[in-house]
């Protein structure tokens, strides 16, 4: 049966079927998975295995831990994304920042100790995702003005600097373009955004940053204005290859 077959029968949309059969944006309840049960004809012990695995799956992700100093919302639709494109205004993006950043930012954010420590555990957890490989394409547009924020303490800024020349010179699957404070204004005044992508039966999504917290956006009308606004962002950033050169440069600073 195609996913088109499937969701007729059960009355469902294609999307919602979709969503349950990658597992990336929708935990499936037991009486969803009963029904596709049913129509696939699974029953007896298999059919226990299978409730009792829908059962176990809905236990809280590692991420609903660190609600106070991260988005659930974003983190959660991060983790099964297979490519994003990010820009994130005056800070580093959270995937690039170096533990002393990411403390940094807490800090600037009205965090205490604790929730400094835990903000720079949450960031850690998520950057396991370039060893994983899970993530296929991360595109990063970075302000130099995030960088020059932290001018003041050099050696954060060549930490900072050094590990973004690593992840792009080390893993393919990585971009990062320095946009330069000489540009001027830019499309990316409304603010930090993050467009994510999923397998092929999933549509992609976009999540906006606002205070006090961000906003899904799914809407083909919403993913499409922030991807214009990040190729606008990128032409006008300075290529892959001379942010890597400029970036070795800020490394090197005594």
């Amino acid at each position: 049966m195609t996913l088109s077959d499937v969701a007729e029968e059960l009355e469902w949309s294609p999307a919602k079927l979709g969503h349950i059969e990658t597992g990336i944006r929708k935990w499936p309840s037991v009486m969803e998975i009963s029904a596709l049960l049913r129509l696939y004809g699974v029953t007896g012990g298999q059919r226990e295995a299978v409730l009792t695995l829908v059962r176990e799956s809905r236990l809280r992700p590692w991420w609903t831990e660190y609600e106070d100093v991260l988005s659930s919302a974003y983190v959660g639709n991060e983790a099964g994304a297979v490519a994003v494109q990010t820009y994130a205004g005056i800070f580093v993006p959270d995937l690039l920042q170096v533990p002393d950043y990411t403390a940094r930012v807490a800090r600037s954010l009205g965090h205490g100790e604790d929730g400094v420590e835990r903000m720079v555990a949450s960031h850690l957890k998520r950057q396991e995702v370039f060893e994983d490989g899970g993530l296929g394409s991360y595109q990063a547009v970075l302000e130099e003005d995030a960088l020059q924020r932290v001018s003041g303490d050099l050696e954060l800024l060549r930490a900072q600097a050094g590990r973004l020349v690593e992840l792009a010179t080390e893993y393919d699957t990585v971009t990062i373009q320095l946009l330069p404070t000489s540009a001027g204004p830019h499309p990316g005044y409304s603010g930090p955004f993050s467009v994510l992508e999923f397998d092929e039966d999933e549509a992609a999504l976009a999540y906006v940053e606002a205070p006090p917290g961000g906003a899904v956006v799914e809407s083909e009308e919403g993913v499409r204005s922030c991807r214009k606004v990040w190729d606008a962002l990128s032409r006008t950033a300075a290529t892959p290859e001379a942010t890597v050169g400029i970036l070795r440069r800020m490394a090197l600073l005594t």
